[in-house]
């Protein structure tokens, strides 16, 4: 009679050293199997692994117990039951979850010893082999070590089943026959659950590296968001709050020199601009706190802001401030933002550098371009004559808004710089003013029109 080994293998399999590390130069030899720490793969598994060793072996040891009466067999029988129990939690469990190949080693040797032993005893000690082949894949490290183990499992439990039997001849070939297809089956079943496993690691690994790289592109956009808002915020101040800071100084020092000379309805005309710049900059300040546009936008658009501008410039500096508009108001609100910024920072820079008695405010439409000139006759640009931080705001603000600043001026011949900025010509360029006088005028006073400052 002989013993037949169940057809019947490892359910599932582990990752092993085909895989290269990420990173490593394995040289000539990648794809040779290496035999990888398999830590990680235990980990994630071992519960499943778990869960079908404890429900083999209840389902075998209640089979035996429940069988046939056997003497001494029978409690021998649950004895090694016990201690494959044990030998899995000491040895092979402990070394899935310290990534120790050590203990799991020590636990195949155990395996193929107590199992042999069990099919040794006769009975359906076989049954085991379904529990037996699938460990021996699961702790193997590499193909060929799990290969080298179901072979020497396949060899012991042959050689136990002869021996149980005394078979010979024809009794021992069919043994051999039985068992040698188990193992057949085994080991093909084995590799290409291995590779199927091997393919899901990979996938695995990569959706890691791919949720990291997302995650550090994500920080990467947010690093580079916060410094965009602050760079966007240091424009801002500079071209209002600090623009304003500066008017309030040199009309201070203005109106401290005309109560010197004892001219106190002058200096009294000078502090009521430092009132009214100081009103605009309070202006500006919230709006900025609110992420609102320029409130100088708010009443009447960029043409109706320009020549409150241009009024308060003249007033403040006697400069004779001449302004042309002919757009008819069709620019849009970002536009609108640019070029008013530009302006302002402009007479900004006539008031400290220039020395100018006369300076042109231009804005027109070229196609689909809206252009913005400012031109003083001072003092003029020497030769390389760097730019400081205001021209170097303007021109970057030109260029977030796909447009172009040129400036040019020569000494004694004065300076001119002209923003370009595309803003496509629409009956809806700009959306709806907020109603209610602008910060700067009083609610029963219309909008200022367009003139030539003296």
């Amino acid at each position: 009679m002989s013993e037949r080994a169940p057809a019947g293998t490892s359910p599932t399999a582990a990752t092993d050293g085909d895989r290269a590390d990420p990173g490593v130069d394995h040289g000539p030899d990648h794809g040779v199997d290496h035999g990888v720490d398999r830590h990680g793969f235990w980990v994630r598994t071992l519960r499943l692994w778990d869960g079908f060793f404890v429900a083999m072996l209840a389902v075998y040891a209640v089979a035996v117990a429940v069988g046939p009466p056997t003497g001494p067999r029978q409690v021998v029988a649950l004895a090694l039951v016990g201690v494959l129990a044990l030998a899995y939690v000491t040895l092979g469990r402990a070394g899935a979850v310290r990534g120790d190949p050590r203990l799991t080693d020590a636990y195949l040797v155990a395996l193929v010893v107590l199992v042999v032993a069990q099919v040794a005893l006769g009975g359906i000690g076989t049954v085991l082999l379904f529990l037996a082949y699938s460990h021996v894949w699961f702790f193997s490290r590499r193909r060929v070590t799990g290969v080298v183990w179901s072979v020497a499992l396949t060899a012991g439990i042959t050689v136990a089943a002869v021996a149980r039997v005394r078979a010979d001849g024809a009794e021992v070939v069919e043994i051999a026959a039985d068992f040698g297809v188990a193992l057949a089956f085994a080991i093909v079943l084995g590799l290409w659950i291995t590779h199927v496993a091997e393919q899901s690691e990979e996938r695995a690994s990569l959706l890691e590296e791919l949720r990291a790289a997302q995650d550090e592109l994500a920080s990467t956009h947010h690093a580079a968001g916060v410094l965009a808002e602050r760079a966007r915020l240091a424009g801002e101040i500079h071209d209002t709050l600090a623009q304003g800071f500066t008017s309030v100084v040199m009309l201070a020092q203005a109106a401290d020199a005309e109560l010197e000379r004892g001219r106190v309805t002058q200096a009294r005309t000078r502090l009521g601009h430092i009132e009214d710049v100081a009103r605009d900059n309070l202006a500006e300040a919230r709006a900025l706190v609110a992420a609102f546009a320029p409130p100088g936008l708010d009443e009447g658009g960029l043409g109706a802001a320009l020549v409150r501008l241009a009024d308060r410039f003249g007033a403040e500096t006697g400069v004779r401030v001449r302004l042309d508009d002919t757009t008819d108001g069709a620019v849009g609100r970002e536009q609108e933002v640019v070029l008013l910024r530009a302006a302002q920072e402009s007479l900004a820079n006539v008031r400290r550098h220039a020395g100018a008695s006369t300076v042109t405010l231009r804005l027109a439409r070229t196609g689909d371009d809206v252009v913005l000139e400012v031109a003083d006759d001072g003092r003029g640009l020497a030769a390389g004559t760097p730019e400081g931080t205001g021209l170097r705001g303007m021109r970057a603000r030109a260029d977030a808004a796909g447009g172009a600043l040129d400036v040019s001026g020569a000494p004694g011949g004065g300076t001119r710089v002209r923003l370009r900025v595309p803003s496509p010509a629409t009956d809806a360029a700009a959306p709806p003013r907020r109603a209610g006088p602008s910060p700067d005028q009083p609610a029963d006073q219309p909008p200022a029109q367009p003139q030539e400052q003296p």
